[in-house]
């Protein structure tokens, strides 16, 4: 049965816990980046309008469940590169995971163990799709597989030429480009808006004709009266 309780867990593991562990996944990228000279990189959290901009951080408007990582260059690439910074979300839920674990079962860690345990559940989860190699959406690679292909042949075999990690120079771009349309857009429903509230010509005559029509009902009235 589903009950109050569960829907506070369920609450808690939305708005709390999925975006710390997601957050922690993105952050991995920005670490393992920065050892090879990353330029230009940014950690966005959300979608949507930009709230604010803070150094690498882009903080936008809607539901920070979703966050992305991109970069523009690194200035020292090769396999090993690559590999390790595909490996960087993996390792950054993976090696804090197996801590928080080993605390809980060695009494340790006590207090809110019921959080601490679907805290483990994500991510134990996010760490298992990530270093299982498969295919994604379009055919996309995960980052299991990308290591494995980076491993094996020295590079991507897959036939998604799209860039795993988005260029951030475009990735704002199309931001800019998106903010325009949506500027438009709002702009459009103003002037309807606008000239819903302004009568029409048509309107305009009937009002007339309904105020004559009342003056000749009042001037009859007056007569009858007299």
């Amino acid at each position: 049965m589903f009950g109050l309780t569960d829907l506070i867990s369920l609450i808690i593991s939305a708005f709390i816990i999925l975006p710390v562990v997601i957050f922690l996944r993105e952050l991995g990228y920005v670490i393992t980046s920065a050892i090879f000279g990353v330029v230009n990189p940014r950690l966005t959290v959300g979608s949507g309008p930009r709230i604010f901009k803070f150094w690498i951080f882009d903080v936008r408007k809607y539901y920070h469940l979703y966050s992305w990582y991109s970069y523009d260059d690194l200035k020292r690439k090769g396999k090993f590169a690559y590999v390790l910074i595909y490996a960087g979300p993996i390792l950054i839920n993976l090696v804090p995971a197996l801590v928080l674990n080993a605390l809980i079962a060695n009494g340790v860690v006590t207090e809110y163990e019921t959080f601490w345990n679907r805290f483990l559940f994500y991510q134990f989860y996010y760490v298992l799709f990530d270093i299982v190699p498969m295919k994604t959406v379009n055919g996309m690679p995960n980052n299991g597989m990308i290591i494995y292909e980076m491993l094996r042949y020295g590079k991507r075999v897959d036939y998604n030429n799209e860039p795993f990690i988005p260029s951030t120079t475009k990735v704002e771009e199309e931001y800019q480009e998106e903010m325009e349309e949506l500027e438009e857009q709002m702009e459009e429903v103003e002037e309807a808006a606008e000239e819903m509230k302004e009568p029409s010509g048509d309107q305009e005559i009937r009002r007339d004709g309904e105020e004559d029509e009342e003056d000749r009902k009042e001037r009859k009235m007056g007569g009858l009266e007299n």
